[in-house]
């Protein structure tokens, strides 16, 4: 088998999530976690991926800091993966991917899933990169820097 490339020594912070968050699966682990999804059976049931694969999967999560991996609420022997605040953090990754899945990948009226405030039950805002001043950014609006490590 090919080793998978790692990033987590990049200078790149893009590099470094994407190396955290690993591939997909784990993506859709992450999406069903902020959908409620806790147990092993309840994530294989929703997404259908091999059990090894999902095993592999969760242990790279909890490795990562992005789940936690707690005894299960209900007193019994299995355990149940949750979020941790650097998972819930990846909230606005999620909302930005489904936003932008359903701005491109369907067509107008065709039946997808919607997030919606829970309080209001509208759908949500588009989101938006903003300025620190609150100006709305494009691309071109933006370029990269890099920050150099403080001198000792």
């Amino acid at each position: 088998m090919v080793a998978r490339t790692r990033f987590d020594d990049s200078d790149c912070p893009v590099a470094r999530s994407v190396d955290a968050i690993g591939d997909w699966w784990s993506l859709l682990i992450v999406r069903d976690a902020f959908d409620g999804s806790r147990r092993f059976g309840e994530f294989q049931r929703s997404l259908g991926v091999a059990k090894n694969i999902l095993a592999a999967r969760l242990r790279t999560l909890v490795a990562g800091g992005v789940l936690a991996a707690v005894p299960a609420s209900d007193g019994s022997a299995y355990k149940e993966y949750v979020l941790t605040a650097r998972g819930e953090a990846l909230f606005p990754v999620v909302v930005a991917l489904r936003q932008w899945g359903e701005q491109n990948f369907f067509t107008p009226g065709e039946r997808h899933s919607q997030l919606v405030d829970r309080r209001e039950g509208r759908a949500l805002r588009p989101l938006e990169v903003r300025s620190h001043d609150g100006r709305r950014l494009d691309p071109a609006d933006t370029t990269v820097h890099k920050v150099a490590p403080p001198e000792d």
